[in-house]
């Protein structure tokens, strides 16, 4: 059956409010690489010219080399720890009966919706009166708490969209859960620990609030770029640095959601063959 012509039919003024969202969205951030290109101190039309100078100030900067590592050390292991704790959420949520299912989700999204900077006094009221030192540990536990709940997004749908059967199959053959678990189900969602890896990697990598209120002498990358617009001169840099991180985080994020939706959509039209 058809679908009615009213639901086939463009809707132009959704369209059109798409269009002038994603204008209003992006246009401002594209709008740092043009400037990052400018042969001048100031953020103004017309362009004075093309220049690469403030890249090339950039490469001989030790502070950025070190904020970049620093990010580095977070990030990765933030990825990968956040990524391992949402597929034991995604997995028990998804397979298990868990009492109060709903409220569970929500706890663990709750990140989501409450205001990162709320989280970020509360940890540093919390680890000052614990006396916790300050330092990248800290910032690695703050980014944990806001990357979890993209991780446990991005793997949900993965192990709600393939056929349970092939889990049960193997059952019946004698697999125990744990070797079930690593040559069916982990293969079947890998897809989505991929796109979850390059998700929260990016987040931490790019999140500013967590780092400004629990990084002590080792700064991020973020906070490095944070510090440098007090000083007018520097802003040129500010901007190039800007648009290298934009170039690095935006590709990242579009192959790892990339990656999700190819995945889901394999399985799901395998289990639907089944």
């Amino acid at each position: 059956m058809s679908a009615p012509t009213f639901l086939r039919r463009p809707n132009r003024v959704l369209s059109v409010y798409a269009i002038l969202f994603l204008v209003a969205l992006y246009f401002p951030i594209l709008l740092i690489p043009l400037f990052s290109f400018n042969d001048s101190i100031y953020v103004r039309f017309p362009l004075e010219g093309f220049t690469t100078e403030w890249f090339g100030q950039l490469w001989d900067r030790q502070p950025v080399w070190d904020s970049l590592w620093a990010s580095v050390k977070v990030g990765l292991p933030v990825s990968i720890l956040s990524t391992t704790l949402g597929v034991l959420a995604a997995r028990s949520i998804t397979r298990d009966r868990v009492p109060g299912r709903s409220a569970v989700v929500t706890f663990i999204m709750l990140p989501l919706v409450i205001p990162t900077l709320i989280f970020g006094v509360a940890l540093l009221a919390l680890l000052s009166r614990l006396g916790v030192p300050l330092s990248l540990y800290t910032v690695a536990f703050g980014h944990l708490i806001v990357c979890l709940p993209f991780s446990v997004a991005t793997l949900l749908p993965r192990f709600e969209g393939f056929d349970r059967s092939l889990e049960q199959a193997s059952a019946d053959l004698g697999e125990n859960g744990w070797w079930t678990f690593w040559r069916v189900t982990f293969p079947l969602v890998m897809p989505g620990i991929v796109a979850s890896l390059l998700l929260t990697f990016t987040i931490s990598f790019d999140e500013f609030i967590m780092a400004f209120f629990l990084s002590g002498n080792e700064t991020t990358l973020p906070i490095y770029l944070w510090t440098q617009l007090r000083f007018p001169q520097q802003f040129p840099s500010v901007l190039a640095l800007a648009s290298l991180l934009i170039l690095f985080s935006l590709p990242l994020i579009l192959i790892g959601m990339w990656i999700s939706r190819l995945g889901l959509h394999e399985n799901t039209t395998k289990g639907a063959k089944t």
